[in-house]
């Protein structure tokens, strides 16, 4: 609603100054108030013929075809220094107020029309070799710049429409972590698409531009938490299907620590989830600073979504079951297991190439490895040593946090671990629940944090925006996250549900891949270019 208000009275004001600008211009001013016409006459004004004016339908397109209408008005009242143009895109209807009421101000013609018409004169001359009549156009040219201008207008150009195709369109992200091995591996550069499952519009709008969180080398945030737009997203190309590679916000990623190579939410320091003491006291200590973070500003995950809103979740040993039937397992699923090889001299020469990364070897001493495995790397270790066994590890023994699963109350998930997990149903939009003190832990952070209620407990009842409530209704779509890694991934086992509006997109493909994120380890040559569906299914 405040981004529909804002651009309401954004469109109110230049729909006034147009109505003072086309009186200048010759044109009556009514023609200004009238929607969708007073663009076709303003581009009458400026000289653009009627199929430039067109492309205004288009998304994305219209907001360049827009500033440049803006540049071409204040042109066509011969003001054709760098800063007047930057005005006229910033803020038009101020630039066009001052064009409409200054007394001074007059128009001088199409400006689009003129000066096609003098870049004309001047390629005849070129062709007819008239020196004589070149210099003269070049030196009396009044739409020339710089040097420098013209470098400072393509390099901002070139920023504005990177940003934009950034911010609506398509990103480029890079594969952190092994949680998703060996779908999507460490060192994947990928394309994002925010179309597919709905361009979500802007909500932090001060901020540098193609920068998500953070400032390169300087550290720091790379935007201001104020103002803020509410949420809202265009209609989506597609839905989020099941066992679909998404892009997300990560959900606990309001308040954070941000250490070297990770960031840890307060939400883990508060359950005791940092296992580094040197970490731990410079957080008890103030020596590292709370990081706050407005939604669209928390780090990016990638995750397999495992349960779609509405669906119960369960994890009987290792296996998902959703509505009580085992789930589709990713053709590359991994699990953490202890390999006995049939002697100590072990080839691991070809591990890099079969995707089996320094991260994926949790350790080694004679002839055993610890290693993080899916079933394909299994038969290529076979194949190299067919006396090898495979005893997948109860993740519980060796997780020094196994019953610090989502959503950490002992009263549900007491002997919860992630490979037994559940059954959880994920919230719906639309749908109801009973509240009980024995069911609240699951949706305390949907109705105070995702769904912006005034939610406090007190004496055993609930209360929201200052009723006592016995039941809920939710808002919101929420989805269920999880790594293909499924013995090394932090996902919604960890952290709980995915609220709709941390939705960002669609992985297409992958753009560039190097073997562990390190060039002197090389390229993965067999990745380049491919989708991500095909290295995922």
């Amino acid at each position: 609603m405040g981004m529909l208000i804002f651009l309401l009275i954004s469109y109110l004001l230049l729909s006034i100054s147009l109505y003072f600008v086309f009186n200048k211009a010759g044109e009556d001013g009514w023609k200004g108030l009238v929607p969708v016409y007073n663009f076709v006459v303003w581009g009458k004004i400026i000289g653009y013929p009627l199929w430039r004016v067109a492309l205004l339908i288009l998304p994305i397109v219209n907001i360049f075809i827009y500033a440049a209408m803006a540049v071409r008005m204040v042109r066509s009242f011969d003001k054709l220094k760098f800063w007047h143009s930057a005005v006229a895109v910033v803020a038009a209807p101020i630039a066009f107020f001052y064009l409409g009421l200054n007394k001074d101000e007059s128009y001088s013609g199409p400006n689009f029309t003129k000066e096609k018409e003098y870049q004309d004169q001047i390629k005849e001359a070129k062709e007819s070799n008239n020196q004589r009549q070149l210099k003269k156009l070049q030196t009396q040219n009044p739409y020339h710049k710089s040097g420098t201008r013209e470098w400072a207008e393509a390099i901002i150009f070139a920023v504005f429409a990177a940003a934009f195709i950034r911010m609506f369109l398509i990103e480029a992200y890079v594969i952190p972590t092994s949680s998703m091995e060996g779908s999507l591996m460490v060192g994947d550069f990928l394309f994002v698409s925010k179309a597919n499952y709905g361009i979500r519009t802007p909500q932090t709008i001060a901020m540098l531009p193609l920068l998500h969180n953070r400032v390169p080398l300087l550290g720091g945030e790379s935007y201001l938490e104020k103002p803020q737009l509410k949420y809202h997203r265009l209609k989506p190309l597609e839905s989020i299907d099941r066992n679909d590679p998404v892009v997300f916000n990560f959900p606990e990623g309001d308040s954070v620590y941000i250490f070297p190579g990770r960031t840890y939410s307060i939400y883990d320091y508060r359950r005791g989830q940092i296992d580094d003491q040197i970490k731990i006291q410079q957080i008890k200590t103030g020596r590292k600073d709370l990081v706050t973070r407005p939604m669209d500003k928390k780090d990016h995950y990638i995750k397999r979504c495992i349960g779609l809103p509405g669906d119960s979740i369960q994890i009987i040993d290792r296996q998902v079951h959703v509505n009580g039937r085992p789930a589709e397992n990713p053709k590359y699923l991994q699990y953490l297991y202890i390999v006995n090889f049939s002697s100590s001299n072990i080839n691991t020469r070809n591990f890099a190439k079969w995707g089996i990364s320094t991260e994926d070897n949790q350790g080694q001493n004679a002839n055993q490895m610890v290693l993080i495995l899916n079933q394909e790397q299994i038969d290529k270790i076979k194949g190299i040593d067919p006396q090898a066994t495979f005893e997948v590890i109860d993740i519980s023994k060796v997780d020094p946090h196994p019953n610090g699963v989502f959503p950490h109350d002992r009263n549900i998930n007491g002997n919860w671990t992630k490979d037994n997990y559940g059954p959880i149903w994920i919230p719906k939009k639309g749908a109801t629940v009973q509240l009980t003190p024995d069911n609240i832990a699951l949706y305390s952070r949907i109705i105070n944090v995702y769904e912006d209620n005034d939610y406090r407990e007190a004496n055993g009842k609930f209360y929201i925006n200052g009723e006592e409530a016995t039941e809920y209704t939710f808002k919101m779509d929420y989805y269920w996250m999880m790594g293909d890694n499924r013995h090394n991934s932090e996902d919604a086992r960890i952290w709980g549900f995915v609220p709709e509006d941390h939705v960002v997109g669609k992985p297409l493909f992958v753009w560039w891949s190097f073997r562990e994120n390190s060039p002197a380890k090389g390229v993965n040559w067999s990745r380049i270019f491919r989708s991500v569906k095909s290295l995922s299914n």
